[in-house]
């Protein structure tokens, strides 16, 4: 199967420009992984065993955004450990599943957002939530905290996301489980859980506060 972004295009479409208002203008550059029949088939599967969805794609329908960390240096090595399809290295992880993980966006230090799936590919980036949340990397850690561009560039790509799909929650990595017992929750095993800390509550308040006017679902309480 081929990758659901040919890299033979690249070159002629290395990015896109979108307005995200009359004064400001993002720049959205392609950098896809790699998309081929194994990716797809271990993505449907997981939307099965892990979320109970029966579906002949591996897509989601998005109303939330989820803004994570990489714990990574460096937008190379970062696009490196998401590209191939299936996951090394993490135990923690490879019980549920050999998909790798991944997410649909990833920023760089300077802001600049990168495309790794379209939007509504679906990508395992949240337990629980991954069949109806967008994935944004930030590079950055917790001894690399993310920088104000950063927070520019995840406004300005929430705003467009909010525009295409009913956007309802954004929500750092680090509160996924608050929607525990949730109408939104979905994973079958109630021990399948890891501790997160990314991107950190400083972070996710400056941003929320920053998309105050879209009128945006509070995270629920524990």
């Amino acid at each position: 199967m081929k990758c659901l972004f040919p890299k033979i295009l690249l070159a002629a479409f290395a990015s896109v420009l979108f307005s995200c208002s009359p004064q400001a203008t993002f720049r959205i550059i392609d950098k896809p992984i790699t998309w081929n029949a194994e990716r797809e088939k271990l993505s449907i599967q997981y939307l099965k065993d892990r979320h109970g969805l029966e579906q002949n794609t591996a897509s989601i329908k998005p109303q939330m955004v989820v803004v994570h960390w990489t714990a990574i240096n460096n937008i190379e090595v970062t696009f490196d450990v998401f590209d191939p399809p299936t996951l090394g290295g993490r135990a923690d992880l490879t019980g549920a599943s050999n998909l790798n993980v991944s997410s649909q966006f990833l920023i760089d230090r300077d802001g600049t957002i990168f495309r790794l799936l379209p939007d509504t590919t679906f990508a395992r980036h949240t337990i629980g939530l991954n069949y109806l949340a967008i994935g944004v990397e930030n590079v950055g850690s917790d001894d690399m905290p993310l920088t104000k561009k950063q927070l520019q560039a995840n406004e300005a790509l929430i705003r467009y996301l909010k525009r295409k799909y009913p956007i309802e929650y954004v929500i750092g990595h680090h509160e996924y489980q608050n929607f525990q017992g949730t109408e939104l929750w979905k994973e079958a095993d109630p021990n399948y859980r890891t501790v997160k800390t990314d991107p950190g509550d400083k972070f996710m308040n400056q941003l929320r506060k920053n998309l105050s006017d879209l009128n945006l679902k509070p995270v629920p309480k524990l």
